[in-house]
């Protein structure tokens, strides 16, 4: 018996080695592809990998494609890019194409018929999910006005210092532009570190763009998420308008590692620059390195929200 199913896994292995050349993808063929998206891709296009782990394609893209693929990136609504390239290699194990494209065609329309290069399959769609970017908080946060706000009401300056806002206390309190990974996927976002108790980390930004919507996105950065034990408490991160009023709110309890998002919809008539304020906050702040992305958003005409 055990040297039937060594002999079984042997040939098994033995078939998956002499099968393998025929699903990869040769050097001309990622050439070839280049080729294509050099010629056809435009401002605001994205390259989508699937499956997310099919890495070796980022050697060949054009550097001013950006390319998406994480664990998770399948549903990405990748709303800030108008169109999507789709880059798949069907034929890798486990690679089920059919399935994929069920739920990723929902919000997308196709644009071109499949072409094939080698093993590798790209087609094109209109991203129904699109919203135009106005505003990136990560581009324009030294502009802002940032400060530690004390339970009183009182401010402490975090002066600006080149690329950084450092405010008193630890090197981790401090505002600036950070790649950080958040449950898998890379985001330049801006890192604002709880500092601990009642007292919030404010990042103030006067003439705001207001178009149709504000969305709020953040999370916990590398593998603090998943931390349970009972010191540790949730953190909040909100939004405040110029008068003190809370636009929304996102907590993030012990344990949970997953980014979190919420959007607010400028009601119509509105001044289009005000001011807005971003606050985090954590009571204590023992493993809560935070990360937040802030951006106003304009709706696409086939965005039906």
């Amino acid at each position: 018996m055990e040297l039937a199913v060594l002999i079984l896994a042997a040939v098994g292995a033995l078939l998956f080695q002499l099968t393998l050349p025929g699903k990869l993808v040769d050097e001309q063929a990622y050439r070839a592809l280049a080729d294509t998206l050099g010629r056809e891709a435009k401002p605001g296009d994205v390259l989508l990998l699937f499956p997310w782990w099919t890495e070796r394609a980022r050697l060949f893209v054009p550097p001013s494609l950006p390319v998406v693929g994480y664990l998770g990136s399948d549903t990405d609504p990748l709303r800030s890019f108008a169109r999507i390239w789709l880059l798949a290699q069907p034929r890798l194990p486990k690679a089920n194409l059919s399935d994929f494209l069920s739920r990723f065609g929902v919000d997308r329309a196709s644009l071109s018929s499949p072409r094939q290069f080698g093993n590798l399959q790209l087609s094109l769609y209109q991203n129904a999910l699109f919203r135009p970017q106005f505003f990136d908080a990560a581009n324009s946060y030294a502009a802002a006005s940032v400060y530690l706000q004390l339970p009183d009401g009182s401010r402490r300056p975090c002066p600006f210092e080149g690329t950084t806002h450092r405010c008193p206390g630890p090197p981790e309190l401090h505002v600036a532009a950070e790649w950080h990974e958040l449950r898998y996927r890379p985001v330049r976002c801006l890192w604002m570190h709880p500092p601990g108790g009642a007292t919030r980390l404010v990042a103030e930004f006067s003439d705001f763009p207001f178009r149709s919507w504000v969305r709020l996105e953040g999370g916990m950065t590398w593998d603090r998420g998943a931390f349970q034990r009972d010191s540790i408490t949730p953190i909040y991160a909100g939004l405040e308008d110029q008068q003190g009023k809370e636009l929304f709110r996102l907590e993030f309890p012990p344990g949970a590692d997953e980014a979190r998002s919420a959007q607010w919809r400028v009601p119509a008539g509105s001044p289009p620059t005000g001011t807005i304020r971003l606050w985090v906050q954590s009571t204590n702040p023992e493993l809560r390195d935070f990360c937040v992305q802030l951006f106003s958003e304009g709706r696409a005409a086939a965005d039906p929200r």
